[in-house]
């Protein structure tokens, strides 16, 4: 099992010393906000692109791909709208996002972005699925292109009145039945659902494309109740074999310390796991 972390969770940190403590405390892989890139990843050049992904090797760790999409842009972007100039004006933006992972070597996009995918007035949540459809069947080919993949991603009903659970998630995906078209999971929001984890994930596995371990408080794993025994015995159940990401939404406890013990703890509940077989 390979842990990565959330970009974001170094708020400030230049990139090269937020790369050094990730890889000093064992990650494998970063994911990265594209906020924290750029406003708009349009005017990130090539070099700067080869920079990040060269910084990332140079620490030993491997750019898992790209969350928070549509985060702190400036333009209007919808993926559940009625309006098909909108949705054709996000799906281009989407594939500038899908190329720009692949530049720096990853290969999901997750795609969250609850404040851009809410229901509109009048759009009930059948049409809303009907126009996200609509968005990912234009990003098709610059998926195929790039061999990236997109991991639909449920949100709680705190965060988003759309697709909260991992079953609608799914059903999204079958309307764009393609291998590029997959599930994300995340242990916070799937904490919400009346299923439990390790169910959701025997549930939906063959979908799974990328895993968040997180608490429902919003800290590091280990920070909350949630007893991430059972997930990783469920992830390892079903044979996942893609990266566990860290990501983290309350800073309070401090970015070394949410960084070291995260992964101590994953590392700690992954071995007696492993031990009780």
């Amino acid at each position: 099992m390979r842990f990565a972390i959330c970009n974001e969770t170094f708020q400030d940190w230049p990139l090269e010393r937020a790369f050094g403590l990730a890889s000093e405390c064992g990650y494998g892989g970063v994911e990265i906000a594209p906020f924290t890139l750029a406003e708009d990843v349009r005017k990130i050049p090539a070099g700067k692109r080869r920079e990040i992904r060269d910084r990332a090797a140079a620490a030993d760790l491997e750019v898992v791909g790209l969350h928070w999409l549509l985060a702190k842009t400036k333009e209007r972007y919808h993926l559940t709208t009625p309006e098909v100039e909108v949705r054709a004006r996000t799906a281009e933006y989407l594939a500038e996002l899908a190329r720009l992972c692949a530049e720096l070597g990853g290969r999901v996009l997750v795609l969250g972005s609850p404040q851009q995918r809410n229901l509109l007035p009048g759009v009930t949540p059948e049409e809303a699925g009907r126009c996200l459809a609509d968005v990912l069947g234009r990003l098709l080919p610059v998926l195929e292109e790039t061999g990236v993949v997109v991991g639909l991603e449920p949100l709680g009903p705190e965060w988003t009145d759309f697709m909260c659970t991992a079953a609608e998630a799914v059903a999204v995906a079958a309307m764009v039945d393609s291998p590029h078209v997959r599930l994300h999971l995340d242990c916070k929001s799937m904490a919400s659902e009346s299923v439990p984890i390790p169910e959701l994930i025997g549930r939906h596995h063959r979908l799974l494309a990328h895993f968040h371990a997180n608490d429902p408080n919003g800290q590091g794993p280990g920070f909350g109740d949630l007893d991430f025994k059972p997930v990783l015995g469920a992830l390892l159940g079903v044979g996942y074999e893609g990266w566990v990401s860290v990501e983290v939404f309350d800073y309070g406890p401090g970015i070394e310390r949410l960084v070291r013990r995260s992964i101590d703890y994953l590392r700690a509940c992954l071995a007696e796991v492993t031990r009780s077989g």
